[in-house]
């Protein structure tokens, strides 16, 4: 993806979005569930319930761009974690996700035990 700002950081949204929202309403996301500036040098990354369109929201400096990307046949790997609001990735890890690879990897263990 080319952009014509320098970004700092990738923040994907966990959870899925209603892709009737627009511009203005990814913002209020933003600011109110991921708790972020929007104004800042960040992409946010947003996917829909079926996990076949990404929206990638930014402030380029004199206003708010909007990204859409629509897959034909294929599905993104998805967050399926609630841990967490967001994940920030790396600019490695957003071309795997639009390449198609799973960026979060295996589900962290938790043991109390060792269990020997």
């Amino acid at each position: 993806m080319r952009m014509f700002v320098e970004i700092n950081d990738i923040y994907l949204h966990s959870g899925f979005v209603d892709f009737r929202k627009s511009i203005n309403g990814l913002l209020v996301i933003i600011e109110n569930e991921l708790e972020l500036s929007p104004f800042s040098d960040a992409i946010f990354i947003f996917c829909n319930k079926k996990q076949d369109k990404l929206k990638v929201v930014y402030w380029d400096k004199t206003g708010f761009a909007l990204w859409y990307k629509v897959l034909q046949k294929q599905r993104f790997k998805w967050l399926k974690v609630d841990d967490f609001k967001h994940l920030k990735l790396s600019e490695q890890q957003l071309n795997w996700l639009l390449g198609g690879f799973d960026v979060i990897g295996h589900n962290p263990l938790r043991y109390s035990a060792l269990g020997l």
